[in-house]
């Protein structure tokens, strides 16, 4: 039975019976009229009530339906695939780690010492480093961060700055890690539809309308479709964010160094909160979680207090390391061949698929290939299994219903696979 006279009251109540097993995930609390006569006070006091039970995350509001006690985030969907399988693996996401720069010779050459409390929190000379590979891709001054990589910036970034229950836009079908980063922090995903140019412009600006937070955007080889922005689009986008200042804008540019697509800039100068992020994961290995973020100056004051409350550094060791792999000649050879082989990589089987009449977009960068369906991919998922290939449902990337597709990760896809899978996936699709 809930009690009290005032917002804060009723607030504690309910949130002491969800704790106590009172109140369950997917219970409907009392409509707000009928509680506010229960308990003899005002509605808007039950509906401040309610209200903060939204913004901490712990009910959410379905309009008519009521205001429903919010479930943990389950366990989400998750990028790789298991070791050991039988089955050639197109599903996992993962970079080729034949591709992988062999990081030994560089570890074996770098002298060690101990950093201790007090010193600086970037070494100087990745500092210096950043600064001139992020410079060259922003119009104007920034402060430099870095954090235990992309997902660990965007987490860091939106609880800095959102309340549990805010909105926050993202692209339709979305990335893995950033919807369960989301649902981690007890934020609403808003998604907008990506076409190949990129997020589309139209949809964005209705749910800034709407009152949205912060945005999240993929300039390029966007996981899981591979597109990204046109020159034309990435315009539209700055025009649109431009009317929109207070929005927290985040672009995820994870893959860099590796992309055949250049880079266009979307965040306007109006823009009063922003970020840049550019992880190494792809490049030198998902164990070296390491990410650098150019933003304005309070988001990385922001991004200090988070991590001087924990670990006070990313370690120096890593970032020893990032840096002089990244100063390698040698490596920066071999990063320029996995990414003239991952496009070596798309392009077959893109020309594969159409060979064989399957109609799909040819502007894909990154690790994989998306290809959109008019109906759920499980049947043809389970069908390609039978024929010995693993690839991935797109429905478990999409927060509209109606995304249905199958991306194709062709980060290990061998030139002799690439017509037997193209021509077994056409026969099923017709």
């Amino acid at each position: 039975m809930i009690s009290g006279k005032t917002a804060g009251e009723i607030f504690e109540q309910i949130r002491a019976g969800m704790q106590s097993g009172g109140y369950l995930p997917g219970d409907t609390l009392p409509p707000v009229r009928e509680l506010a006569v229960a308990l003899e006070v005002n509605r808007n006091t039950v509906a401040a009530a309610y209200k903060r039970l939204i913004e901490a995350g712990f009910a959410e509001s379905r309009g008519r339906n009521g205001t429903v006690i919010r479930a943990l985030a389950e366990r989400a969907a998750q990028e790789g695939s298991p070791p050991g399988l039988t089955l050639i693996d197109l599903a996992g996401g993962n970079p080729s780690v034949s591709l992988l720069p062999d990081l030994s010779r560089v570890l074996s050459q770098l002298p060690f010492r101990h950093r201790v409390y007090g010193e600086p929190a970037i070494n100087p000379q990745l500092e210096h480093y950043g600064r001139e590979w992020m410079g060259g891709d922003l119009p104007g001054p920034f402060s430099l961060s870095l954090t235990n990589g992309a997902v660990d910036a965007l987490e860091r970034l939106l609880t800095s700055y959102l309340i549990g229950g805010d909105r926050v836009v993202v692209e339709d079908p979305c990335f893995l890690s950033s919807i369960n980063t989301l649902n981690n922090c007890r934020l609403n995903a808003v998604g907008v539809t990506i076409d190949e140019e990129g997020i589309c412009a139209g949809e964005l600006e209705a749910a800034l309308m709407s009152g949205v937070q912060a945005v999240i955007i993929t300039p390029r080889a966007h996981n899981p479709t591979g597109w990204g922005f046109s020159a034309t689009r990435a315009a539209q986008i700055r025009d649109v964010l431009a009317n929109y200042p207070q929005v927290l804008v985040i672009v995820d540019d994870h893959f860099s160094l590796l992309s055949t697509h250049d880079y266009y800039h979307v965040i306007p100068p109006q823009t009063r909160r922003w970020a840049l992020i550019r992880s190494v994961s792809k490049i030198l290995g998902p164990d070296m979680r390491l990410a650098l973020i150019a933003s304005d100056e309070e988001s990385a004051q922001r991004l200090a207090m988070r991590i001087n409350a924990g670990s006070n550094w990313v370690s120096h060791l890593l970032q020893d390391l990032t840096l002089a792999a990244l100063q390698s000649a040698e490596i920066r050879s071999e990063i320029s061949e996995a990414r003239d082989q991952y496009q070596r990589r798309r392009g077959a089987l893109n020309n594969a698929l159409v060979n064989h009449g399957v109609t799909m977009s040819l502007k894909h960068d990154g690790l994989n290939i998306w290809l959109p369906l008019k109906y759920d991919s499980a049947d043809l998922v389970r069908q390609l299994s039978t024929y010995g290939w693993l690839v991935r449902s797109g429905e478990v990337f999409g927060l509209d219903p109606k995304v249905n597709g199958l991306r194709i990760t062709v980060a290990d896809f061998a030139a002799h696979q690439v017509d037997v899978f193209a021509r077994t996936l056409a026969q099923l699709l017709r």
